[in-house]
């Protein structure tokens, strides 16, 4: 099962190729996953300040260039894996405003479990694994 966010191209977001910039690709990623995290962990404040991690890697394919427009995107969130210290999300911004799914970008993000007052690595805790392990979608 996947979640999907809704992100809206601000102006800001464009260059002077009048399409936005590769860097915001990644703000809108971030945006999709604290909210998909947030959700799963059913966490009602801060999110990190719960259950810190660290983004140690993220890759992205950008497959076609987003324009400044109004529908939103979608950015679709999902757990690809969960280690014993990390764990992998997987994740796409997609236009479903016509007749088809435009999948623009493809991304893999991995992030690693820390403790709150040392940033050490630690281990997933009972809650988390359990979360995590329930929104696991193989692709």
């Amino acid at each position: 099962m996947s979640f999907t966010y809704q992100v809206l191209v601000r102006w800001s977001d464009i260059d002077s190729y009048d399409h936005v910039n590769n860097v915001r690709y990644f703000d809108y990623l971030q945006e999709a996953r604290i909210a998909f995290l947030a959700q799963i962990m059913g966490t009602t404040g801060d999110y990190f300040a719960q259950y810190p991690v660290v983004l140690v890697s993220q890759t992205v394919d950008y497959l076609r260039p987003i324009h400044l427009r109004h529908p939103p995107y979608d950015v679709d969130v999902w757990v690809a894996s969960v280690g014993t210290t990390s764990y992998t999300l997987g994740s796409r911004i997609v236009d479903r405003s016509g007749e088809s799914e435009d999948v623009y970008a493809k991304a893999e993000s991995v992030l690693v479990v820390v403790d709150g007052e040392t940033h050490a690595k630690r281990q997933l805790g009972e809650a988390e694994r359990a979360a995590l392990l329930e929104h696991v979608v193989t692709t």
